[in-house]
């Protein structure tokens, strides 16, 4: 997951080229819906385990498993710390940092018993929906979460010297990039550049 995230960050940092006009950005979507998928397999072997444990117990080396488990929970609680902070930006982030507190979950669940991996199943489900519904969703090119297109169209249309505005389309092309296109009518040509300007200000306050 770790790996993943870093190729997704190295990726969307790369040029634009004739071929992808707007670089690799994308990428970060993508493996943070691969991310998604990645977990939810991870559930399903823990609850394949889960029940298997349940009616078949067998004996375990206690002692050992306790310290592999307390070393894991340690090392993976302090890692989704670090990605807290930049969890609900970056959805590449989110992803990386819902892996780590899903393995720093899974070892308190190895510490319990069976039953407790059932609930640490249902949890990671639970955090997992939002991750995959976004990714699947920037995938698509829907709209990103937090942007309502048709408080785009009033904050456009409310900029000096627009007289209309048509066909509106928000994307996203990374993670934490949105893009827009629209059909923008002015009321005065020889404004245009002025009008651009002022619309670009203030589809920035509102994260495109």
């Amino acid at each position: 997951s770790l790996l993943l995230a870093m190729l997704a960050f190295r990726l969307a940092q790369a040029h634009a080229t004739p071929r992808y006009t707007y670089g690799y950005k994308k990428s970060t979507v993508l493996i943070s819906l691969l991310n998604s998928v990645i977990l939810l397999v991870a559930v399903g072997v823990i609850v394949a385990e889960s029940v298997g444990r349940m009616l078949h117990p067998a004996p375990v080396e206690g002692g050992a498993i306790a310290w592999t488990a307390g070393v894991g929970v340690v090392i993976n609680g302090f890692t989704a710390w670090l990605f807290m902070k930049d969890k609900d930006k970056d959805l590449n982030v989110k992803g990386a940092y819902l892996h780590m507190a899903a393995d720093a979950l899974v070892s308190v669940g190895v510490l319990v018993s069976g039953v407790v991996g059932l609930v640490v199943a249902a949890v990671i489900v639970a955090s997992v929906w939002s991750l995959t519904r976004d990714s699947l969703r920037l995938s698509l090119d829907g709209v990103p979460v937090g942007i309502r297109i048709d408080e785009v169209e009033k904050t456009m249309e409310a900029v000096p010297g627009v007289k209309a505005v048509h066909h509106i389309h928000v994307w996203a092309i990374s993670t934490t990039e949105n893009a827009l296109t629209a059909h923008v009518v002015l009321a005065e040509l020889p404004r245009m550049e002025t009008v651009k300007r002022q619309l670009k200000a203030e589809l920035e306050t509102a994260g495109i």
